[in-house]
């Protein structure tokens, strides 16, 4: 049974798929794709994430644990230089993981790992596009809007002004013939 057993070993050592995972994940920041198999790009996936997320807040003892990880001063700087600062909005799902057609030599499922902001094709859109603020339940009426310019209601101020004197006199015409 592999109950609690999250981690897929890749039928490798631990020291093998760390090493492995970590070469991946350099590669994978250098070049901003890479073509893997879809088993390693989903561990891939769940071993650089979190690392993403740790470049965003940068200090040095984020920099030293990165650095742990990744054992690559060029990288790590990458990293935490120019990938950060992307998605810096981003509040996770860093990678983007398409499937390929299966491997010619043994048919195994290939899959591209890529970063999400770097890919032109589909950010085009959605990087112009802010997100929206969250709708909240309110009462079912809606508001009128009100939309009138400054200049507009300075300009009513004084014609107001002008046709309250009237309204009294007229009101005074009105009591005198009650009267």
């Amino acid at each position: 049974m592999r109950h609690g057993k999250k981690i897929n070993h890749l039928g490798r050592t631990d020291s093998h798929r760390k090493a492995m995972l970590s070469n991946m994940a350099s590669s994978l920041i250098l070049h901003k794709r890479i073509t893997t198999t879809l088993a390693k790009a989903k561990a891939l996936r769940t071993f650089v994430e979190p690392l993403i997320t740790k470049s965003k807040n940068d200090t040095t003892h984020s920099r030293r644990t990165v650095f742990s990880y990744l054992k690559d001063k060029e990288t790590t700087a990458i990293l935490f230089r120019e990938v950060a600062e992307k998605v810096a909005n981003r509040p996770g799902g860093y990678t983007r993981i398409i499937k390929l057609q299966n491997r010619l030599g043994d048919n195994a499922e290939m899959a591209l790992v890529e970063l999400v902001d770097y890919n032109e094709v589909f950010t085009k859109g959605s990087a112009t596009v802010e997100k929206k603020s969250t709708r909240r339940r309110g009462s079912g009426k809606a508001k009128p809007a009100t939309s009138t310019p400054v200049a507009e209601t300075a300009a009513e101020a004084p014609a107001a002004e002008e046709q309250a004197p009237e309204a009294p006199a007229a009101n005074e015409e009105n009591a005198e013939k009650g009267e």
